[in-house]
């Protein structure tokens, strides 16, 4: 099994930034690719950024320019650094890592962007 723990979700005003960390725990040796979700009130889950453990990125259009997804191997920890943030960034955030195809999320933070 594969804990995933996010933290670093608040409330933020319109054009400011925050970072979030996803912290893996447990069977960790191996994991595939990490990225960040998220799923506003109402509306479906979506992909925010991916990034594979050898650095390749992967992000919706409406982040791009604004978001920086990283990677910690030696920590397996995956960062989503979010700069410019609007209010239809206000979602819950989801950390996701793959393991031999199995797919392992966290409980997710929550992430509220103010006008």
């Amino acid at each position: 099994q594969v804990q995933l723990v996010e933290s670093g979700g608040g409330l933020v005003q319109a054009g400011g930034s925050l970072r979030l960390s996803c912290a893996a725990s447990g069977l960790i040796s191996r994991l595939n690719a990490m990225g960040w979700y998220r799923q506003a009130s109402g509306k479906q889950r979506e992909l925010v950024a991916t990034v594979t453990t050898s650095g390749s990125t992967n992000y919706a259009d409406s982040v791009k320019g604004r978001f920086t997804i990283s990677r910690d191997n030696a920590k397996s920890t995956v960062y989503l650094q979010m700069n410019s943030l609007k209010p239809e960034d206000t979602a819950v955030y989801y950390c996701k890592a793959d393991r031999y195809g199995m797919a392992y999320w966290g409980k997710g933070t929550l992430v509220t962007v103010s006008s």
